[in-house]
């Protein structure tokens, strides 16, 4: 185990695989993280079913994947039980399916803490309850582990009723590949507020207006609408790209030395003291739950509003130009 920051990071030496032998894990849900956790755990020589509604079209895939498919009652029954479900449906399955089957010894394990943290799945006090979170997304999590590598890992823990829930979580993470990248410790509270606030802030609900904003602003000035959405959307992979890979030392060495000084200049003149002071509120109303009470009734409400502003979303001039020109770029293209 070493410390980078104020995390606490640990490799393959640091866990113990022993800690899931003899112990069978039922996987709820085969999207792209199910798929990933069911896949990595089976080679990595776990006990792993996957636990699919009735009538799932996943359950073919999962089995010409080589892997059992169970009812979800019959999953909830194993010794782990991995939620890998998207957020909403998790406290409906916990109720229905898992909650009436629990055994004291049980293991509840969560890529996210959303569920846990806002209170929307109580586990009773016999349970352990751990997050194992693989930061990146569930192909990457599978291709890099066939690969012999790994994707770092969160853990963390809710409930520690056995003593031993940070070492499973471990084991676990160890299994999926994430000893082999480095795995952080957090808490459910740190993943779960961080996690909100970057999606919404920054990630999807912040760049996605920044977008618009620039392709609105250039379109206003008489500029081409497909000049703007090369210089405000399309570009943007380029940019991101060189960030993940290197940060902003990597970005600044490899853009123009005119993009650098404008970005030096005026980037803080759109990203300015009001603009952080909107984030803070976001943030705040992650940490005090008025997301999460929103979201919980907006899923009551059939996802009303959302549904609505997707669509509204989705019928901004910049997809309509986007559309003619990606048909443009063969190499987008898929089968």
């Amino acid at each position: 185990m070493t410390t980078m920051g104020t995390m606490k990071v640990y490799y393959a030496q640091d866990a113990d695989p022993e800690r899931l032998k003899g112990k069978t894990i039922g996987i709820l849900g085969y999207g792209s993280q199910g798929r990933a956790h069911a896949l990595n755990l089976k080679d990595s020589g776990c006990d792993v079913v996957v636990g699919l509604r009735e009538g799932s079209p996943s359950a073919q895939r999962a089995q010409s994947d080589g892997l059992p498919v169970v009812p979800l009652d019959e999953a909830a029954e194993r010794d782990v039980v991995a939620f890998l479900l998207p957020d909403p449906q998790q406290p409906a399955v916990y109720e229905r399916h898992v909650k009436p089957r629990l055994r004291a010894g049980q293991t509840l394990l969560f890529a996210h803490g959303f569920n846990v943290h806002y209170g929307q799945i109580v586990p009773p006090p016999d349970v352990d309850v751990i997050m194992v979170a693989p930061k990146g997304p569930g192909n990457l999590v599978r291709q890099l582990f066939a690969q012999g590598q790994g994707v770092p890992c969160l853990i963390a823990v809710a409930q520690d009723a056995s003593g031993q829930a940070k070492g499973l979580a471990l084991a676990y993470a160890h299994a999926l590949g994430g000893t082999r990248a480095g795995v952080l410790e957090t808490t459910f509270k740190e993943e779960t507020e961080t996690d909100l606030f970057g999606e919404q802030a920054v990630l999807c609900g912040g760049v996605t207006e920044l977008i618009k904003a620039g392709f609105e602003t250039l379109i206003e000035a008489g500029y081409a609408p497909e000049m703007a959405y090369f210089e405000c959307l399309n570009e943007l992979k380029l940019i991101v790209d060189l960030l993940y890979e290197g940060g902003l030392a990597k970005m600044y060495e490899f853009v123009s030395e005119t993009a650098g000084y404008g970005s030096l200049t005026r980037g803080s003149r759109v990203i300015d003291e009001h603009v952080r002071a909107n984030m803070r509120r976001l943030l705040r109303e992650v940490q005090d739950g008025t997301f999460a009470r929103e979201w919980v009734l907006e899923n009551q409400a059939n996802q009303a509003v959302f549904k609505a502003r997707l669509r509204e979303e989705l019928e901004h001039p910049i997809e309509e130009v986007g559309k003619r020109l990606r048909a443009m770029m063969g190499w987008l293209q898929r089968d």
